[in-house]
């Protein structure tokens, strides 16, 4: 039986409201909702899923440390919105809220109308939110 997809993703993170503000503030306007709140299975935190499509985005309290980015680890989680119109809105709520944001809405150099914007997370998680109308048709080469 072939894989149907990644179910979810969970995120340690430093305070589990603040990222979820983050996440809600950039996406919810475009459908991104909060789906479950569970106890984790250490019974000392809750993890708290977020609705992206038919996969989910898990947040969990982490017991310390934090992040840095192209260390080992997650490099960046990709996100498809349907229209360049839903990308520049990310963007604009992006500067709205004072996000950190590492490269505006641009056209990949090297896929044609691939557009992607490029914003760091409260905890330094890099998130990348792309529109791609062609890839479904796309070979690389």
């Amino acid at each position: 039986m072939p894989v149907k997809a990644i179910h979810h993703v969970d995120l340690a993170v430093a305070d589990v409201e603040r990222s979820l503000a983050f996440y809600l503030a950039l996406l919810g306007p475009i459908g991104v909702e909060e789906a479950y709140r569970y106890a984790t299975y250490r019974g000392s935190e809750q993890v708290v899923y977020l609705r992206f499509g038919t996969q989910f985005l898990g947040f969990r309290r982490a017991d310390g440390g934090e992040h840095s980015y192209y260390d080992v680890g997650l490099e960046h989680l990709a996100v498809a919105v349907d229209t360049r119109d839903d990308l520049d809105g990310v963007y604009a709520r992006c500067l709205e809220i004072g996000a950190n944001v590492q490269f505006p809405p641009e056209e990949d150099r090297d896929i044609p109308g691939y557009w992607a914007l490029f914003v760091f997370d409260p905890d330094g998680f890099r998130l990348e939110v792309v529109h791609w109308p062609g890839e479904d048709t796309y070979e690389a080469g």
